[in-house]
């Protein structure tokens, strides 16, 4: 078993943390996040041709008057992706650019995929996103509350929200696209963070029992340490999948996998430096424990 001071970084650990909360929060605040299609509403086009520029399909498209146009490389060479803004009858707008596109740039073009999300459904879509996510912290706020006591369950809402906002603040630096995938990324960190802080915290629960005259910050030190090898080990191994993914799994996957392997870090550090800490704030202690035993138990 380990033996690393844990406890000892824990302030400069809460430092780092609040100040790249606060950097978070201020960047999804006046920068704002880079919603894609599912959220903003609009026209998606994969095309793939040889011997064209990303400059040359620009051009043609925005003197078609489409409004809001996004061009990019996406995947192999000789593919890209279009975004268009919502405008007119998809029906005819479609035919429309692939006509344009074929006999300005004098290529053969390929659409490959196209999706249409309309202003109405993206808003749907937006909003049923947030509330997921919603739900997802209140039915983890009520485990925990249960399975532990309430000061174990501020502390792992708190590393949720610390790992979900720091996430959006990083895809708000980078101006990287928040799509339904992301959002299933985020869900599925929460997941994966509230089950690594749950380890740490069932850990602490049963050696604040055994060793009653112990403070709260070695308790939570000898915790993290006689848990640290089976954090490190499925953090590890789920980081292999998510790398493999994000290497291999195509422009697609991209986002999706960034996310994950972005929460995966976040979480794990946020279970040992975030989540424990809280316990010390709250002097978490046996008494504590045996108390609300007590109140639960007739």
């Amino acid at each position: 078993m380990s033996n690393y001071s844990f406890s000892s970084k824990f302030k400069h650990a809460n430092i780092f943390s609040i100040t790249l909360f606060l950097f978070s929060i201020i960047l999804i605040s006046f920068k704002g996040l880079n919603y894609g299609i599912d959220f903003k509403g609009g026209t998606l086009i994969e095309l793939r041709s040889n011997n064209i520029e990303v400059s040359s399909i620009r051009d043609v498209l925005k003197n078609m008057d489409l409004g809001d146009v996004n061009v990019k490389n996406f995947g192999k060479e000789g593919d890209f992706l279009i975004k268009v803004e919502q405008k007119g009858d998809n029906n005819k707008l479609i035919p429309k650019i692939k006509k344009n596109l074929s006999e300005k740039l004098n290529s053969e073009i390929n659409f490959r995929r196209v999706e249409n999300v309309g202003p109405k459904v993206s808003s749907e879509l937006l909003r049923s996103g947030v509330i997921a996510i919603s739900l997802s912290l209140l039915a983890m706020l009520f485990y925990i509350w249960v399975r532990f006591e309430w000061q174990f369950s501020i502390g792992s809402i708190i590393a949720l929200f610390h790992d979900i906002i720091i996430t959006l603040g990083v895809f708000s630096f980078l101006n990287l696209e928040i799509n339904l995938s992301i959002i299933a990324a985020v869900l599925t960190i929460v997941g994966y963070s509230m089950n690594d802080t749950v380890v740490i915290y069932d850990r602490i629960r049963e050696n604040l029992g055994k060793f009653h005259k112990i403070h709260i910050s070695d308790i939570a030190n000898l915790s993290i340490n006689e848990t640290l090898a089976r954090t490190i080990v499925t953090s590890l191994t789920t980081l292999l999948a998510l790398f493999s993914i994000f290497i291999l799994g195509g422009e697609i996957l991209r986002g999706f996998s960034f996310a994950m392997i972005l929460g995966v870090v976040i979480g794990t550090y946020s279970s040992i430096f975030v989540a424990s800490p809280v316990l010390k704030f709250f002097r978490v202690s046996y008494k504590t424990i045996e108390k609300d035993e007590e109140r639960i138990v007739p």
